[in-house]
């Protein structure tokens, strides 16, 4: 049985040139994909009503969703239960992302994780148009860790 030599005709300087450059492709693509927690928070932040504008229709946040269908008998402090919980989404996004820009894998996990069980709530609040987006988010964050991943793996 013969080997194919994928690397026939390089030296082996060139080998590792080729695969540093391709390991630092990777981390900058893993890097870049951080900037999507961001952009989930401006979008968590207009969808929850933090911020003047608000889009509920394209973006919304279904753990706050139900909050505020199922919340209504805390009386008062609804107002103030449902903006702290808005505004603590936004945080963790912007904390996750902050952590995913510095090549950390367990952010975007941890994005994909929190996302993909916001997605369950935007399934039982019919917010088809946030599931979408989620979706998206889902898929960056999790081709974020994938580069970051690889990148690890062919380092060593």
């Amino acid at each position: 049985m013969q080997t194919l030599n994928v690397n026939e005709g390089q030296t082996e300087q060139e080998y590792k040139a080729a695969e540093e450059q391709r390991r630092t492709d990777l981390l900058a693509e893993g890097k870049s994909d951080a900037i999507f927690f961001f952009a989930a928070a401006v979008l968590a932040a207009l969808g929850t009503g933090l911020l003047p504008i608000r889009l509920n229709f394209l973006v919304s946040i279904g753990l706050i969703d139900l909050l505020r269908f199922y919340g209504r008998g805390l009386g008062e402090r609804y107002a103030d239960t449902v903006n702290g919980a808005a505004l603590a989404w936004v945080l963790v996004l912007v904390t996750l992302g902050f952590s995913a820009r510095e090549g950390r894998r367990w952010a975007f996990l941890c994005g994909v994780a929190l996302y993909a069980v916001d997605m369950l709530a935007l399934v039982a609040t019919f917010s088809i148009w946030a599931f979408g987006v989620h979706a998206f988010f889902v898929y960056k964050w999790f081709e974020g860790q994938k580069n970051l991943k690889d990148a690890c793996q062919s380092g060593t």
